[in-house]
């Protein structure tokens, strides 16, 4: 525990939470070894300690540590950055230039944002992790190196390679020891340690009294999903530090620095690349109704199903007659827009159960929204019927079955 103690102070680690001294322990334990490490985490929860607390152990610690943002690096010269290239090999090269694998032998090198990589630089680092060989860029000569490779991404690697912009032999390669770090909302208490100590340094950075929090913003703070996890909380305090001249902050105040708090504690939301988007309200509206009425037309079948295995009994369909006639009731032509209806039967036996089977997959006043919608849908795409049940979110099936209900032209 001591010893864990002593990291944390040397490395500027701030927090008990236990899968952080978790990672901090895996880091020491293969810190001697020249296994390469993932280091995994959302954007903003320290990733970049972890490489120094594993060189800093190693036999290397003598040695070169070069941290390398591969996202930071353009396309066009991540090849040179990495593996040099020799004079003349490409416009504006006019000397030969060592790279970070030359610079760091001996030593470590941490490829952040390692995802962000080409998949031809990929090649080149497969060949470096499994060979220690590499060429420089306009050269034929192969070179050897030593060292030491620790990458980190915040993003979901696995998904990567499904998507083909990962290789997965070089996943398997990297992903030798995974270490995963914790997002700032599974902390718990550690937040409170973390904003004390970020009040406590910009008080001593501005030369003014340190920001305390009211028992309802520290409520707040708790249950804040922190999409931008610590780097978010030292810039939030940093602003308030600043800004407001009273130094115990209060719920309201806290509320305007965290202007998407709901009140519930939530994963950051984050929107996937394959998420169908629409053009406008009126589409998102459209889907919607299309969905309410497909979850309608299910609990008119699931209370129908219920009636006939008479799993309701004759007494509280007596008692609830009401509710079970408007759920079955068929709107007349005249109430399509309004879903209202004056005919109303008096109480469903079991005859008339039978009568609304054929009701059961009737639209409930949504008929001619969802006319209006596969209609648009297939003016948009010419009338393909596969692109638009797409974008409808519905069957090729589905789609040809309501075209020839509805009657609509193609």
């Amino acid at each position: 525990m001591k010893e864990l103690q002593g990291i944390k102070q040397r490395f500027g680690i701030i927090g008990n939470y236990d899968g952080l001294n978790r990672a901090i322990d895996i880091a020491v334990q293969v810190a001697p070894t020249d296994l390469s490490v993932l280091i995994t985490g959302e954007s903003g929860t320290g990733k970049e300690v972890f490489p120094q607390i594993i060189h800093h152990f190693s036999s290397r610690k003598h040695g070169q540590y070069i941290a390398v943002n591969c996202g930071a690096i353009p396309e066009g010269t991540i090849d040179s950055e990495l593996f040099g290239h020799e004079k003349g090999s490409f416009t504006g090269a006019t000397d030969s230039r060592k790279g970070y694998f030359e610079v760091a032998d001996g030593g470590t090198i941490f490829l952040d944002e390692v995802a962000e990589l080409p998949l031809s630089t990929q090649v080149r680092l497969l060949r470096v992790l499994e060979t220690g060989e590499y060429i420089r860029v306009g050269s034929s000569k192969v070179q050897k190196t030593n060292v030491r490779v620790i990458a980190a991404s915040n993003v979901d690697v696995v998904k990567a390679i499904e998507r083909d912009r990962f290789r997965e032999d070089l996943f398997y390669r990297l992903n030798t020891v995974p270490v995963k770090i914790p997002p700032l909302r599974e902390r718990g208490e550690d937040i409170f340690l973390l904003f004390r100590k970020f009040a406590g340094d910009f008080a001593e950075k501005y030369r003014m009294p340190a920001i305390m929090l009211s028992n309802e913003a520290r409520n707040i703070l708790l249950n804040y999903a922190w999409p931008g996890n610590v780097r978010q909380l030292k810039n939030i305090t940093e602003q308030i530090s600043i800004i407001e001249r009273e130094r115990e902050i209060g719920a309201e105040t806290l509320h305007a620095y965290l202007p998407d708090y709901t009140g519930i504690k939530l994963p950051a939301v984050i929107k996937k690349e394959d998420e169908k988007s629409f053009s406008s309200e009126r589409e998102i509206l459209y889907k919607i109704l299309f969905d309410m009425r497909s979850d309608m037309n299910d609990l008119k079948k699931l209370v129908f199903d219920l009636i006939r295995s008479e799993q309701i009994d004759a007494s509280f369909q007596e008692t609830n007659s009401g509710m079970i006639n408007s759920l079955f009731q068929k709107p007349r032509s005249d109430d399509a827009v309004s879903g209202t209806s004056d005919e109303v039967p008096a109480r469903h036996g079991t005859a008339d159960i039978q009568d609304t089977e054929e009701v059961v997959e009737e639209s409930l006043s949504l008929a001619g929204k969802e006319v209006e919608m596969i209609k648009k849908a297939l003016g948009k795409y010419n009338g393909k019927r596969k692109l638009a049940a797409i974008e409808l979110g519905i069957s090729e099936r589905t789609l040809y079955r309501k075209i020839k209900e509805y009657e609509i032209e193609l």
